[in-house]
């Protein structure tokens, strides 16, 4: 029987946060929120987190998530989901939720799903939202992304397209990193050398779009803001105190606007 999985891919090495998937948000690793938002999906059958470090998969067993242990040389998210996915026939879908997106919503992970079976033309799915300041679009670190009239996306840039007229809308749209992939997708997408656009904007999905792979763009009222650094994780740790999740999502976008 078929499964669609959450994989959550978690490393210790971050370069700005070591250790990041274990610390400590209102009383639980920063992992352990993102596994629990996940386990909400309705259309998920399992959600596994897949690291390479004996110090998460640890904790992790111990609070009852499910941990494939991957190789260590992984440079990146995808190349480890796609290990654990090698690993199992069975699996059909697969959502790769980044482990460091602490208030990601399930009805999102369902709608991937949902988008993967209606439609077999989309090869990924992806989702994005307009800025709250389109400002903020200027920073390198917030990645845009450009859609079609179908919802595709034509293109992902670190600098802020398409431009604007200051009197017209904002197009800016805020791609959040979150996909959902086939698993011959997944397979076929990690054998693909690094592309010329992907190593110019050092932007995997850009890989996709250069090998003629349609992306879909789901496209949200909002977004839920990853942490990238412990003033990050304070402020989603006031974000649930409040019980909302737009709030933080503006502090964290305007945060790292003047990175």
């Amino acid at each position: 029987m078929s499964r669609n999985v959450v994989i959550i891919p978690a490393r210790w090495g971050s370069t700005r946060f070591p250790g990041k998937p274990l610390y400590q948000i209102e009383g639980k690793p920063l992992l352990r929120h993102v596994w629990e938002r996940c386990r909400r999906a309705r259309k998920i059958d399992h959600t596994i987190i897949a690291t390479d470090d004996m110090r998460i998969a640890e904790v992790a067993f111990a609070w009852g998530a499910e941990v494939a242990l991957t190789s260590p040389k992984h440079q990146s998210g995808t190349d480890r989901i796609a290990e654990v996915a090698a690993r199992a026939k069975n699996f059909s879908i697969i959502i790769n939720v980044q482990g460091d997106e602490p208030l990601i919503q399930p009805q999102l992970i369902d709608r991937m799903v949902e988008t993967l079976l209606k439609n077999r033309e989309v090869g990924i799915v992806t989702a994005a939202h307009p800025f709250e300041n389109s400002r903020d679009a200027l920073s390198p670190h917030q990645v845009k992304v450009v859609i079609d009239l179908a919802g595709n996306a034509l293109y992902f840039s670190r600098a802020p397209i398409p431009p604007t007229k200051s009197s017209g809308p904002s197009l800016f749209l805020r791609h959040q990193g979150i996909y959902g992939f086939r698993r011959a997708m997944l397979l076929q997408f990690v054998k693909w050398k690094p592309t010329p656009l992907e190593q110019a904007e050092s932007l995997e999905q850009l890989r996709a779009l250069e090998n003629g792979v349609r992306v879909h763009v789901l496209v949200t009222k909002r977004g839920s803001p990853g942490v990238d650094t412990p003033a990050d994780a304070e402020a989603v740790a006031a974000s649930l105190r409040k019980g909302s999740t737009s709030s933080a999502g503006l502090r964290l976008q305007k945060s790292r606007a003047r990175r």
